[in-house]
């Protein structure tokens, strides 16, 4: 960190210190009144398990980068948001933790969103694992019936290898682009989530299975493609355009996707 950030990274280890309530007594009486709000450092350093010599080096800005970990203790000593928690890592010169899988709930807003479209345009919701979490009446006339089974049932990747739905519904050249977005995609989440057991399984299950898999992996591709135009088979009205939009909420590592149909030009 540069002079600058370190002096930033003190004020608002203080600010957040002043924020915080002083510990309960353990009696009924309190022993001594404070003249300052918030927690003293030696009660700081003591929730953080560091010392206080070293925590007050960090408020002063004399600490050149703090390690994740002491990052992490801080964190959770002022019982920070995800949020602040992320503001907290970047003030000290560190990329901010990666969560540990996407979040399975969708906002109930965003629910709203999707059936208040139902007469508009198809939108589907799917999460950093690629799996599909929701969609409205539009999409699922445009997409028909989800075909997976077992475990994998709801995953993009999956179905893309091991079905020929939605490579029917975007015909021979899109069906081909398709599958080729499908495992840069799960290449992308792998990386994301390299513990995840699920995309793991996922992953070894394909790798086992699908010599389609296997020849679009070998490729190497990492890419997440946010705006494009697809033909694609309606069920009734045959061969459509679509302008899709990608919308991501990066705090639950959701991604939503808006059909916009276009007219025959």
């Amino acid at each position: 960190m540069s002079s600058s950030d370190r002096t930033g990274f003190g004020e608002y280890l203080r600010r957040r210190r002043a924020a915080m309530g002083p510990p309960e007594p353990r009696g009924s009486v309190r022993a001594s009144r404070r003249r300052v709000p918030g927690l003293r450092r030696q009660e700081v350093s003591d929730i953080a398990g560091i010392s206080v010599e070293y925590y007050t080096r960090l408020e002063q800005g004399r600490v050149p980068r703090p390690s994740r970990e002491t990052l992490t203790s801080l964190a959770r000593a002022f019982g920070l948001s995800d949020a602040e928690r992320d503001h907290l890592f970047r003030l000290g010169g560190e990329p901010p933790p990666e969560p540990p899988s996407p979040a399975s709930v969708i906002r109930p807003g965003l629910l709203r969103l999707l059936r208040g479209l139902d007469d508009t345009m198809p939108v589907t919701v799917h999460d950093g694992r690629l799996d599909l979490l929701a969609r409205n009446k539009a999409a699922e006339e445009l997409l028909g019936p989800l075909t997976g089974v077992g475990r994998f049932g709801r995953n993009i990747a999956h179905q893309a290898f091991t079905t020929t739905v939605l490579s029917d519904l975007l015909g021979g050249d899109g069906g081909e682009r398709f599958l080729r977005v499908a495992a840069s995609e799960l290449r992308t989440a792998l990386g994301r989530y390299p513990d995840d057991d699920y995309l793991r399984s996922l992953f070894a299950e394909l790798t086992a299975t699908s010599q389609s898999f296997r020849d679009h992996w070998e490729n190497g591709e990492v890419s997440v493609s946010r705006s494009e135009m697809k033909q694609m088979r309606h069920p009734t009205h045959g061969w459509a355009r679509f302008e899709i939009e990608m919308l991501h909420d990066p705090e639950r590592d959701h991604w939503i996707m808006l059909y916009t149909p276009q007219d025959d030009e």
